[in-house]
């Protein structure tokens, strides 16, 4: 028998290549604080929390989880035998899910006091978190003022305290609002918005919004009676993002207010946008709207 054709060796080696994870639009859905997790993958600074294993990897059974790492490694396994996971460590397949799976997998698997240096690499074969965490434990979010958590209990020499109080420098404030689901106000350069990561289907979260931006009541704040164009509306909505298959809409509001009395806007703003989500035609004014608000929306990785 002759040798095989170059095409066929081609063909042979591409059956034998991994296939590379498919597109997951919604990565996370399913998982417990869903909206929270996209929330400090995206657009929280400095915030912890953690994952229950399913089953144990090892001596593990949970996982810290953080918004960013130290040099932005995806994962790290502590000396003190600590796993924790990197959220904003960026993409290596279409399934942000499938990525985080085998970032956990690896720091589980590293030796105590090593780094997981770059993102591992996700096929159509390699788990979910979905496969991986007990879905009935919750995902509590603890705010952090800065990195330290990087370092725990270590004693850093003047060179390592030097560099974390520049990384702790950077982080923009940000307060995390109770009262509502996965809703943040932070301060930028003198300017403060709050972002509220919507846990409904990102088309029918859109649609919502149009219908309210239709109807002049997309702001924060008491909506103005018929017939007045005043309103004591406290934030403006300057658009959306749109992250991880969910919406995430973005108000400005008063830099000198504190971030908790905006609490009852939100609260008020959630029922008027549940008012008005269905899944009913748009009408030709809410068409029009909704043109608007994909122009201002800005996808997040």
């Amino acid at each position: 028998m002759g040798k095989a054709s170059r095409r066929q060796r081609a063909e042979g080696a591409a059956t034998k290549r991994p296939k590379p994870a498919p597109f997951v639009a919604r990565p996370f859905a399913g998982l417990p604080g869903e909206t929270d997790l996209v929330a400090l993958r995206e657009i929280v600074p400095a915030a912890t929390s953690a994952w229950t294993l399913r089953e144990p990897i090892g001596d593990v059974s949970k996982v810290t989880v953080a918004t960013i790492l130290p040099l932005a490694w995806p994962g790290l396994h502590r000396a003190d035998g600590e796993v924790l996971v990197g959220l904003q460590s960026g993409n290596a397949s279409g399934d942000a899910s499938r990525d985080l799976a085998q970032v956990l997998l690896a720091a589980a698997a590293q030796e105590p006091g090593q780094p997981v240096p770059v993102l591992p690499m996700a096929t159509v074969d390699t788990p979910r978190l979905q496969d991986l965490l007990d879905e009935s434990a919750p995902f509590e979010v603890t705010m952090e003022d800065g990195f330290d958590f990087w370092v725990g209990d270590s004693e850093l020499d003047a060179e390592g305290r030097a560099s974390l109080d520049q990384a702790n420098e950077s982080v923009m404030p940000t307060v995390k609002l109770s009262g509502v689901e996965s809703c943040y106000w932070c301060e930028m350069g003198g300017r403060a918005y709050v972002r509220w990561v919507l846990p409904h289907d990102e088309d029918e979260a859109t649609n919502a919004l149009a219908r309210l931006w239709a109807a002049h009541t997309a702001g924060l704040g008491p909506v103005a009676g018929e017939g007045d164009s005043s309103s004591d509306q406290v934030g403006k909505l300057l658009g959306a993002f749109r992250a991880s298959g969910l919406l995430v809409p973005v108000w400005e509001v008063d830099p000198e207010a504190e971030p908790e009395s905006f609490e009852p806007a939100v609260a008020e703003w959630l029922e008027r946008f549940e008012a008005v989500a269905s899944t009913e035609q748009l009408t030709a004014d809410e068409r029009r709207a909704k043109s608007g608000v994909l122009s201002r929306q800005i996808t997040l990785r």
